[in-house]
């Protein structure tokens, strides 16, 4: 199959013939061309060569465009012809010269809310009219929403979609993750689609066409359409009172949605309420203005079919020999004129020579202001080029280049060209300036605040996922931020759609070692701890084997954070022991129970062979091991 740059000229089933591409896909080439038949313009879409050699998508596919032609609707691109030469297989469509809805968006435009809703109620009463007849479109994004140069919207691909479905070929990689952008929940669950589908597709369409956004959006299809199952619409100030119109439109569940009458009647009703605003930014097609329309000499010149690379008749002998005949008796006497004159003087002949000179010489410079010398050549493709790679491209054919302005992309790198104008493939001549649009980087989307996070790293990531952004998150100790809340964040506000936000989360305070507080008193322990950071709390404990005063013990040991409370244990010397109980005991009785109990005989007073009547202290009373106990006998 040729190139899209040269099919420029050719002529599909002697009939159509290509002026000019309008652009290419992951499926057909499309051009703008010129119907020699009933004398009007069109849009042919050519299959790429993988598809028109899959003989069940042919059959398919003429089906569902045989299908297609039959929707008669305001809102509805119109089918026109369908058909295979050496070209491949095509079809054919009425032309919109306002381009899609893509190329506004592409030019870094956004509609308003009461644009909005025009385009969407357009679209709504188109897909309804379609739903009734059978049809699901499967396949609703902002390339097949197309406009005439009258700004009316014209829903284009149906059955195009359903066919390639079923293709076996394989698309370009990006293309099944591109259309999964705008597909409905239930894709991604298995469940069988039905128009529903189209409503929830054509609300995303909206939703981006006002704030500039896809939401939902992961890195694969899966993960794209997964994240949208059970999910609500995320809420975002330039959608105003379009907002729970497009939440009623793309609810998870289908039998809770909104079918598309009912959006197209909802969509009607509101824009009744809001002010209207100013008409469409059309872009043309493929972002490009039509070529103007061809006088009705270029008309007569492209009806005529030995003007479009067909077979002419070479002229006739006779005709050729007639002419010759026809000349020749009328030649010789203007020769006899001239000779004679050239004969009669040299000064006439210097004159007729300065006179010849002055004509070639006023000849060559008006051809050269005019331009018919200045060599042309076919414009080179430089999307995807860096600018200076670009430059470099265009200088080889003399042509210059100038940046037309800057937009967001979310696939084409900062600095590359996105769009060149004018198209690949046009011819110009040596000298004249291409303008291209070079990449801002992907679109700035807001950064959700993260101040409320309360669970570390997992949550930060969690959050700025649903926002299409990613983490790169840190921790940081802090004696003033618990640990897992968020710290700082950066950027704040606004950053590139996919870009990083860099998030410090809280590790709590730092922790430190809890020095030996062996030997140390209350005081030392104290003074010893607020060193590294740390609290004492001292509690008197008795101790058999710590001198009173010292450190016993301390919890915890090892490590703490920063601020932690250590509780000293400081001992208080031994136990204290009950006096036992004297009473009625011999003196010697008495004695053995002191010595047993770590007591010892205190003053004794009355009959040494009587029996204990009193004890100071009294019996029970603690007192500290060694103490004395006076024993009163009789």
């Amino acid at each position: 199959m040729p190139t899209i740059t040269d099919s420029i000229g050719r002529v599909l089933a002697g009939r159509y013939r290509i002026e000019s591409a309008l652009g290419s896909g992951a499926s057909a080439h499309v051009f703008c061309a010129w119907d020699v038949t009933l004398r009007r313009r069109v849009a042919i879409k050519v299959l790429h060569p993988a598809l028109a050699g899959d003989s069940a998508f042919l059959r398919r596919f003429q089906a569902e465009a045989q299908a297609a032609a039959s929707l008669a609707h305001p809102y509805i691109l119109a089918v026109h012809d369908w058909g295979e030469d050496d070209f491949g297989p095509f079809l054919v469509t009425e032309l919109c010269g306002g381009g899609s809805l893509r190329d506004i968006l592409d030019e870094g435009r956004r509609l308003s809310v009461a644009q909005a809703l025009l385009v969407g109620s357009e679209a709504a009463e188109g897909l309804a009219y379609a739903h009734g007849r059978g049809f699901v479109h499967r396949d609703v994004k902002p390339a097949n929403l197309l406009f005439g140069e009258d700004s009316r919207l014209r829903l284009a691909d149906f059955g195009l979609a359903r066919a390639l479905a079923e293709a076996a070929w394989t698309e370009p990689v990006g293309t099944t993750l591109g259309t999964a952008r705008y597909a409905a929940p239930e894709q991604a669950q298995g469940r069988q689609v039905d128009g529903r589908a189209d409503v929830y597709s054509l609300a995303l369409v909206l939703y981006e066409a006002v704030t500039g956004m896809v939401p939902f959006v992961a890195d694969t299809t899966l993960a794209t359409l997964m994240a949208r199952v059970d999910a609500r619409l995320p809420g975002h100030d330039a959608l105003g009172p379009l907002a729970p119109v497009l939440d009623a439109a793309t609810s998870g569940d289908p039998d809770q949605r909104l079918d598309a009458s009912s959006f197209a009647a909802r969509l009607r009703a509101l824009g009744t309420e809001v002010p209207q605003t100013a008409p469409l930014p059309l872009a043309g097609p493929g972002g490009h203005k039509l070529p103007p329309a061809p006088s009705s000499r270029e008309r007569a010149k492209a009806d005529d079919l030995t003007e479009l690379g067909l077979s002419t008749p070479a002229p006739a002998a006779a005709d050729l020999a007639g002419d010759s005949a026809a000349r020749g008796p009328k030649a010789e006497p203007a020769r006899r004129r001239v000779a004679g004159f050239l004969g009669r003087t040299p000064v006439k002949i210097a004159l007729v020579v300065l006179a010849a000179l002055l004509l070639v010489g006023a000849a060559a410079y008006g051809v050269s202001a005019s331009g018919l010398f200045v060599a042309s050549h076919r414009l080179p493709a430089v999307t995807g080029d860096t600018e200076t790679a670009a430059r470099q491209a265009l200088r080889r054919d003399h042509f210059t280049l100038a940046v037309a302005g800057h937009r967001s992309s979310v696939t084409v790198p900062t600095g590359d060209v996105i769009r060149e104008t004018p198209v690949a493939g046009t011819v110009l001549k040596e000298g004249s300036t291409v303008k291209v649009v070079l990449s801002s980087g992907p679109p700035p989307v807001a950064v959700p605040s993260l101040s409320s996070v309360t669970g570390g790293c997992a949550q930060v990531a969690s959050m700025l996922a649903a926002a299409q952004l990613r983490s790169a998150c840190t921790q940081q100790n802090s004696t003033t931020v618990v640990s897992g809340a968020v710290i700082d964040w950066s950027p704040q506000g606004r950053a590139p759609l996919g870009s990083a936000v860099h998030v410090v989360v809280s590790s709590g305070p730092p922790i430190e070692t809890i020095p030996s507080l062996t030997g140390s008193t209350c005081q030392g322990a104290t003074t010893t701890l607020q060193a590294v950071s740390l609290k004492a709390q001292c509690q008197n404990t008795y101790s058999t084997t710590v001198p009173s005063g010292q450190v016993v013990s301390w919890s915890p040991t090892g490590q703490a954070p920063q601020g932690t409370t250590v509780v000293v244990q400081i001992s208080q010397g031994p136990p204290p022991v009950p006096v036992p109980n004297l009473l009625g005991d011999t003196l010697q009785q008495a004695l053995t129970a002191l010595q047993n109990a770590g007591l010892q005989p205190g003053n004794i007073s009355g009959r040494g062979s009587g029996r204990v009547v009193q004890t100071s202290p009294s019996t029970g009373t603690p007192v500290p091991p060694g103490s004395s106990v006076d024993m009163t006998l009789q």
